[in-house]
């Protein structure tokens, strides 16, 4: 593999395939600089990331339009805001006056409206280069890594305004605190770069001069490459492990796309990394030999940002964290070592960004957090079993949310267990980590795995939830052949005091309503 080389602000990074570029779907790589853009449309907007950069252009004042295979959750709010939005692909979306097209990894070669874009003239490019040209002018911090991306950058965004900042935003998820997955905050001009308001064709916003207008907290994601649009000043690396390989090919080009990720950051900016994380640590040491400022937090002794002490519960936790010159004591409101670290990641990230912040302001506006959609989320109680959604796909996420769920019931102490029904994301995922799925599943009481959810994949007959329980040993972790074959067996098995873990970045919380409602019926007297 030939060096990496990277120049702030550029996309054209030489790191074998760390940039997406799927099929010729894309036509330039970054936010158009020769024209005027008023109208954006967005393919598959109806995703997490994919709405984020709606919700943007349209508070930047830009029209926007889009289309989605189906509803979802976050369609309706757009349409609300003023969206045109059709389900189903059509080239017939594509009003006349679009100026931009934005796409995903998701988006297909074939897609009607990528290829009437294409036949028009209209500039396609990725959803990050989009973020990065909505956003141009402000003060990046951008959380990366492998796990925690989200809820880091919520806790940023929500300890920045706690200490009274009100920074622009754009997470993979909503995020009940803030009211939604995207915003442009407190900025003093909300004009995108290139329209009609904005200082002129291709440049950045003339600043903002609400309080933290300046700065943005946004979710970099590593899974194709696209991170590699943003220039950040502060960039949070909570972990660096195996991932989307299906993309990356090895896991020497991944870290590849994270090392030239790091050459991004802008001068006087900093790399916040876990030291707890031996990827995350490495990355940092490679940093700090080019130069590159860099910070360290965690529970390890020499971390900058060091948890000296934690008490955990079913609501949450009480940590102590030491610095060089300070020590500060924090409640959290989400549970778990993880939320720990992402906590005392998302602090050091906006100490750095706003280093005259009041650090009591920051901690105050960190406990107000409350998690983030499908992050440890309760659904409710059933039959007296609790039941929890969580978006954990990745082994050490399932890890550790089952660790979170064992010291939920372990304080309450009602003798009840952790049950888990996994939905698996990806054939490829699934072939690559069936054994450490089977590992983690295995430290629940019981374990159910259901079929594989494809998402951007082809289907792979060879493939599905007997690869991962066919390393189980024992039948605690067991294959179910149908979805809905899980409300029937959870019934089966599930007593009072139990906890039940409902996993997966698919649509596996689809059947919660209809498990809760199984839990919920009256059982037959024997």
């Amino acid at each position: 593999m030939s060096p990496v080389e990277a120049r702030p602000g550029h996309w054209d990074h030489p790191a074998p395939r760390s940039i997406l570029r799927p099929g010729d779907v894309i036509t330039q790589p970054s936010w158009p600089a020769d024209r005027a853009v008023r109208s954006l449309h967005v393919v598959r907007i109806g995703g997490a990331g994919m709405s984020a950069v709606g919700r943007l252009a349209l508070e930047a004042g830009l029209q926007v339009s889009g289309s989605d295979s189906q509803d979802g959750q976050f369609i309706g709010p757009l349409r609300e805001a003023g969206a045109r939005i059709g389900i189903g692909f059509d080239a017939a979306l594509l009003a006349e006056d679009v100026d931009v097209v934005v796409v995903s990894t998701a988006v297909r070669p074939d897609n009607p409206e990528v290829l009437a874009a294409h036949e028009r003239g209209i500039p396609v490019i990725h959803r990050a280069a989009a973020l990065a040209g909505l956003l141009a002018g402000r003060e990046l911090v951008a959380v990366a890594g492998t796990h925690g991306k989200t809820s880091t950058t919520g806790m940023a965004v929500m300890a920045l305004r706690g200490a009274g900042q009100d920074p622009a935003w754009a997470l993979g998820a909503a995020v009940p605190d803030l009211g939604r997955n995207a915003g442009f905050g407190g900025t003093g001009d909300h004009s995108a770069p290139g329209s009609d308001s904005a200082p002129g064709a291709g440049s950045a916003p003339d600043g903002a001069t609400g309080p933290g207008g300046g700065i943005a907290v946004i979710e970099a994601d590593e899974s194709d490459g696209s991170f590699l649009a943003f220039s950040p000043r502060s960039l949070v690396v909570t972990n660096l492990e195996p991932d989307h390989l299906d993309f990356h090919g090895d896991e020497q080009t991944l870290t590849a796309a994270f090392d030239a990720l790091t050459m991004q950051i802008v001068p006087g900016g900093s790399l916040i990394v876990c030291a707890d994380d031996p990827g995350a640590r490495a990355l940092g040491e490679r940093a700090a030999a080019r130069g590159v400022p860099v910070t360290t937090y965690g529970s390890d002794p020499g971390a900058d940002w060091r948890v000296l002490s934690e008490r955990g519960g079913a609501a949450g936790a009480e940590i102590e964290i030491g610095t060089s010159a300070d020590r500060y004591t924090c409640e959290l409101s989400v549970a778990g070592h993880h939320n720990v670290l992402n906590a005392v990641g998302a602090l050091a990230a906006v100490s750095a960004a706003v280093p005259d912040a009041d650090v009591g302001a920051l901690l105050g506006g960190l406990a107000t957090f409350t998690g983030a959609s499908r992050r440890f989320d309760v659904a409710g109680l059933a039959g007296g079993v609790t039941v929890v959604d969580d978006y954990a796909h990745h082994p050490r996420e399932v890890a550790a949310t089952i660790e979170a769920a064992r010291g939920i019931v372990e304080t309450q102490q009602r003798g009840g267990r952790v049950l888990v029904a996994f939905q698996p994301h990806l054939f490829s995922r699934t072939r690559d980590f069936a054994a450490d799925f089977a590992a983690v599943l295995g430290g629940a009481d019981r374990s159910w795995v259901l079929p594989v959810y494809a998402a951007r994949e082809d289907p792979d007959p060879g493939i599905d939830a007997r690869t991962i329980t066919a390393h189980a040993p024992g039948a605690s972790v067991q294959p179910l052949t149908a979805s809905d074959q899980l409300p029937a067996t959870v019934r089966e098995v599930a007593r009072p005091g139990d906890l039940l873990l409902m996993l997966g970045a698919g649509d596996v919380v689809e059947l919660t309503p209809a498990v809760m409602a199984a839990l919920d019926s009256p059982r037959e007297e024997t």
